[in-house]
Formats: structure tokens, C-alpha cells, sequence
């Protein structure tokens, strides 16, 4: 079990080195020549295509099982079934959503982070180091993305291609909610499981992604801003 705990937090810190290192050593790159955001997320894909066809050729394709308790029904509640790897996932997501609203409000690293999206130039003149804030906001980000990439594996287990999936429900998630709104997309995160979950259990889990498209889809058309419907305010000098 301590060996199970060191390669935890190995994974951890691992994860949000080679994000630093990413954004040292190529992002900031991209941003210093004024690449668009929209080449910028290509090449960030790109990394993660790289990185996964690595992992492919290193470990191979199939699923690795990271619990090493047998698997049960779990507990039942309103008629379905939840097991307790899934309510620590709820819990820890949960504390992870409440500790980073905490931070980005009432911490001075925090409210440079807000800063910095809101206007990197602006936040510059007012001696705010927007390349050190950014490493800082990567930093986090790839932490809290490494907890929840290994409460999934200990879920469903481990694939190459697993983190795709998630980051589509994010950037449904998000879209749905509305860019810089926190209520916006944790109303969004729900409003995609619960209409995941209700497909699932009334027509078949297969249809699961195709509803996250159609969501997807109707927002881009019908209401592209989310449920804030306002844009990020931007303050130009």
C-alpha cells in the first residue's frame, strides 16, 4: 500500500512537470510570437496525441486495473447503485471545485490568475509577471487534472486514449456553463451527466457520447455564450 501511495503522488508531481515543461518550452513560445488561441489549442492537442501514442507504444493499448479490491455492486441509493471509489470521486471533486473557488478569490495568487485572464497586458503594467502567474494556474490545473485522471482509473481503469473523453465533457461542460463562470459550469457539469446517465438508462450507455455531441451542437447554435450569456469583460489601454 506504500508503494501504491508513492506512485500516486509520483504521478502528481510528474504530471505537473511536464505541463511546466510544456508551457515553457512551447506555449509561451506560441503566445510570444501572437499565434491565435485557435493554433495554440491545435498544438495543444498535438502534445497530447504525441504523448498518448508514447504511452501506447510503452504499456500498450489494453486496460490496467489499478483497485486491487474486488469489485461490488455498491451502495444503492434512489433505486441506483453507486460504489465507494465513485463517492470518493464526488467528494474529492467537490472539495477540489470549493478549495480552487476559495483560491482564485481570496488569495493573492489567485486574484492574479483572474487578473491575467481577464487582460494579460493590463495586469503586465501593473507589474503582475502574467508568464509566472500562467506557470502558476498551469500548475494547479495539472494537479487537479492528475487527482482526477487517477480516481477514473481506479473506476474504470487505465487507456491511452481515456483522457479524450474527459476533456470533451469539460469543454461541453464549459461551453454549456459559459466561459469565466463558475456556477455556469458546475450547473453545466450536471446538466451533461444527468443527460448521459438518463440516455444511458433509457435507450443504452452507447448513446452516451452521441448525447454529449447533440448538447454540444444545440449550444454552439442556440446559445453559443452558455447560461451566463455574457462574454469575458476585457479592459483594453
Amino acid at each position: 500500500m506504500t508503494h501504491l501511495y508513492f506512485c500516486l503522488i509520483l504521478a502528481i508531481i510528474s504530471t505537473i512537470m511536464f505541463d511546466l515543461f510544456s508551457e515553457v518550452y512551447i506555449f509561451r513560445l506560441l503566445r510570444k510570437k501572437n499565434i491565435s488561441s485557435f493554433f495554440i489549442m491545435l498544438a495543444s492537442l498535438g502534445v497530447y496525441i504525441i504523448i498518448q501514442n508514447i504511452i501506447s507504444v510503452c504499456f500498450g493499448n489494453d486496460t490496467k486495473i489499478l483497485r486491487a479490491w474486488d469489485v461490488t455492486v455498491g451502495h444503492e441509493i434512489w433505486g441506483a447503485y453507486i460504489t465507494d471509489i465513485q463517492i470518493i470521486t464526488i467528494v474529492v471533486s467537490a472539495l477540489c471545485v470549493g478549495l480552487s473557488m476559495v483560491f482564485l478569490k481570496y488569495t493573492k495568487v489567485g486574484r492574479r490568475i483572474r487578473a491575467v485572464s481577464a487582460n494579460s497586458e493590463l495586469a503586465n503594467v501593473q507589474g503582475i509577471n502574467s508568464d509566472r502567474v500562467i506557470l502558476w494556474a498551469t500548475g494547479i490545473g495539472s494537479g487537479m487534472a492528475a487527482i482526477a485522471g487517477i480516481l477514473v482509473g481506479f473506476d474504470t481503469g487505465l487507456t491511452p486514449t481515456m483522457g479524450f473523453n474527459l476533456l470533451l465533457y469539460g469543454i461541453v461542460a464549459m461551453i454549456i456553463g459559459g466561459v469565466g463562470s463558475t456556477k455556469g459550469l458546475i450547473g453545466g457539469a450536471f446538466l451533461l451527466a444527468a443527460a448521459q446517465h438518463l440516455t444511458a438508462y433509457y435507450i443504452d450507455s452507447k448513446w452516451m457520447n452521441a448525447i454529449t455531441y447533440i448538447i454540444l451542437i444545440a449550444f454552439l447554435i442556440w446559445r453559443p455564450l452558455g447560461f451566463s450569456g455574457q462574454r469575458l469583460k476585457k479592459i483594453e489601454i
